[in-house]
C-alpha cells in the first residue's frame, strides 16, 4: 500500500536560506517555485525531494514535523560535517541494535533532523 517517501518538508522562516545550506552541506542545487511573496525551496537529494516550505505558526507551525532520518555509511563523520557546517547537538548517538547507530541534530533554522548508520 505504501511505497518509499518521495518528499520530506520542513517549515522555515525563510525557506530560500534553508534550502541553500542544506545545498552546500549535500551539494545539490537548489529548485525554487516563487508565487508571490510565497517561496517554496527544494533540493532532490537520492530520490527524495527534500522541500522547504514557510512556518506559518497557524498552518505550518516550527517543529511540527516528524523527524526524519538520514541513511549515511559512516554516522560519526557525517555528524561532525554538520556540526561543522553549523549544526547543533540534539541527541545521541545511541546505539540502537548492533551495527545501526542514529543521533539527531537541529539545523541552524531549527529542524531536527535524525542520522541512522554503523
Amino acid at each position: 500500500m505504501f511505497g518509499p517517501p518521495t518528499t520530506v518538508m520542513t517549515f522555515a522562516d525563510d525557506p530560500e536560506k534553508s534550502a541553500r545550506w542544506w545545498a552546500g552541506v549535500l551539494d545539490a542545487p537548489v529548485h525554487l517555485d516563487v508565487d508571490g511573496d510565497s517561496v517554496y525551496a527544494w533540493l532532490d537529494v537520492s530520490g527524495v525531494e527534500l522541500g522547504f516550505h514557510q512556518a506559518d505558526d497557524d498552518r505550518n507551525p516550527r517543529g511540527g514535523s516528524p523527524v526524519i532520518y538520514w541513511s549515511v555509511t559512516d554516522l560519526d563523520a557525517v555528524r561532525g560535517r554538520l556540526l561543522d557546517a553549523g549544526c547543533r547537538h540534539h541527541r545521541g548517538p545511541l546505539t540502537v541494535t548492533e551495527g545501526r547507530r542514529i543521533c539527531q541534530l537541529v539545523d541552524p533554522f531549527g529542524t531536527i533532523i535524525g542520522l541512522e548508520g554503523p
